[in-house]
């Protein structure tokens, strides 16, 4: 397996080499489960870049899925504990941690917070020894009473949240969990994948999209939240202005057939078969992007938005909804457009817009990648992240960033 080396992109983290006593912090990474999101994304940009001379990284999820496929077929350690029992999940974990003397665990996701906290609380009380447990708060969703209960009951016995966005840390607060240590760390992604993607006349070609035609591509789960109807409602209008336009639709999902199903409903059947395009999930994102001519996320709620920056690592133009952490990262008119959730009118005039006038189009992609390279390199995110980790065998509490995204800040 040939990986980058760490630093080597975009200079936010230079390599460090190994710990002083020439061991290796054993890094568990918990995924609530191993299906296709932004973060599964995140947790296999962690372990394709993490300083591998310091960590020694196993990879277990609580449910099969593509992410855990593909990293095994990357060659990560990786197990899935497929038990629909926490408690019983929590017991098998706890075993794992043990046989693997892991010394971080880091939860991604709800579930993996729940599971986690009780596997440690086994594992303390076999051994008289707890991990540290960090958990990145990946999700936007709000959580119903009885999950807000027990996730107060639980946050103090989390060492740190990680929130991807000020978004998240503001939810955080309301949710009562600033009962620990948070860091806010934006997810960041590998640069050289998306600034020299090449093959969009490949992408085009393999759906029969002329060179000149435009090109809008969403990039994302196909669930209720990230707000696929807007578009498929939007697209219409758009069509009606821009016959030959063209839509791809990447990613895999529950509401797949719904969302065909809205498409054919929306559209003449020659028009929705010939210009929308369900492509499923797809490793070739950064291909996809570089066909693009505009890229859509019409989320109704988003943490923060992790396919915006891919769009704009690939220089692509973005139109988003100003929901969550997403204007934390666009900025209307500048960098992109941001369009009110859930109106089909604005996200069609926004689309038609860029489609229209490519050199603003133009304008807002050189903005947009500017931004990436000076705020969202995977590189700067693994600095943050590698100096949690550290903490466990006494690294400096000044490398950690706080809830401001500040390295050294209070909390």
């Amino acid at each position: 397996m040939t990986k980058p080396k760490a630093g080597e992109h975009c200079g936010g983290r230079a390599p460090k080499g190994p710990l002083p006593d020439g061991t290796r912090l054993r890094v568990v990474q918990l995924l609530a489960t191993g299906t296709n999101g932004g973060a599964q994304e995140s947790v296999v940009s962690t372990v394709l870049r993490i300083d591998e001379s310091r960590h020694e990284t196993h990879i277990i999820s609580l449910s099969h899925g593509s992410t855990m496929a593909r990293l095994q077929r990357l060659g990560y350690a990786t197990e899935v504990i497929e038990e629909p029992s926490d408690k019983r999940s929590a017991e098998l974990l706890a075993d794992r941690l043990i046989a693997l003397n892991a010394q971080v665990l880091h939860a991604h996701m709800y579930r993996a917070e729940v599971v986690g906290v009780a596997a440690l609380d086994i594992v303390e009380q076999r051994t008289g020894h707890r991990p540290y447990m960090v958990s990145t708060v990946h999700s936007s969703r709000f959580r119903s009473p009885a999950d807000r209960e027990l996730l107060e009951r639980i946050t103090p016995k989390i060492n740190r949240l990680i929130a991807v966005s000020d978004a998240i840390v503001e939810k955080l607060v309301a949710e009562g969990r600033d009962t620990t240590a948070i860091s806010r760390i934006y997810n960041g992604v590998d640069l050289e994948r998306f600034d020299e993607a090449t093959g969009g006349e490949a992408i085009r070609a393999e759906f029969g999209i002329p060179a000149d035609a435009p090109l809008a591509v969403v990039v994302g789960r196909l669930e209720p939240e990230k707000g696929h109807p807007t578009l498929i409602e939007a697209w219409p209008v758009v069509h009606h202005h821009f016959t030959s336009a063209h839509l791809l639709v990447v990613g895999e999902g529950s509401e797949r057939d719904r969302l065909e199903g809205l498409a054919a409903a929306h559209l003449r059947v020659e028009i929705c078969c010939a210009s929308v395009h369900f492509l499923g999930r797809r490793e070739d994102v950064p291909q996809i992007l570089a066909a693009a001519d505009v890229v859509v996320m019409p989320s109704y709620r988003e943490a923060q938005g992790l396919a915006i920056v891919e769009a704009l690592a690939a220089n692509r133009p973005v139109i988003a909804s100003n929901v969550g952490g997403i204007p934390e990262m666009i900025h209307s008119g500048e960098n992109g457009i941001l369009v009110p959730s859930q109106d089909p009118s604005a996200l069609a005039s926004a689309i038609a817009l860029l489609f229209r006038d490519r050199a603003l189009a133009e304008k807002l992609a050189n903005a947009g990648h500017e931004l990436v390279h000076a705020k969202f390199c995977v590189d700067d995110m693994l600095r943050d992240i590698e100096a949690i980790y550290l903490l466990t065998v006494g690294g400096p509490a000044s490398d950690v960033p706080d809830r401001t995204g500040v390295n050294g800040g209070s909390q």
